[in-house]
């Protein structure tokens, strides 16, 4: 089981360091799914662990909390590429008015 645990750790890693190098917003979005499964993984194998079905449960909600995620941000991320032709993180303060 440690093996499933520090998996999780490495995606969580990989997809936190992509959050805050990156600068391009689908890429961002993709670390932010990259950091959401890796808890899914961690949940899922303490649920193993200890023989109870609670955190696949809770691996359950955070997949229904990432798909209304997918949702709102790519439609988000479209209408910014929309307006200003970029998708760069920099760029999206300029949408203060």
């Amino acid at each position: 089981m440690n093996e499933y645990l520090t998996l999780s750790m490495l995606l969580f890693s990989i997809g936190a360091v992509g959050v805050l190098v990156r600068r391009n917003a689908i890429i961002v979005f993709m670390c932010v799914e990259l950091m959401l499964n890796a808890t899914n993984l961690a949940f899922v194998t303490f649920a193993r662990q200890h023989g109870n079905l609670d955190g696949q449960v809770a691996a359950f909600f955070v997949m229904v909390v990432a798909a209304a995620e997918v949702t709102i941000g790519l439609a988000i991320i479209v209408s910014i590429y929309r307006t200003r032709r970029t998708t760069s993180v920099d760029d999206a303060n300029l949408l203060k008015a």
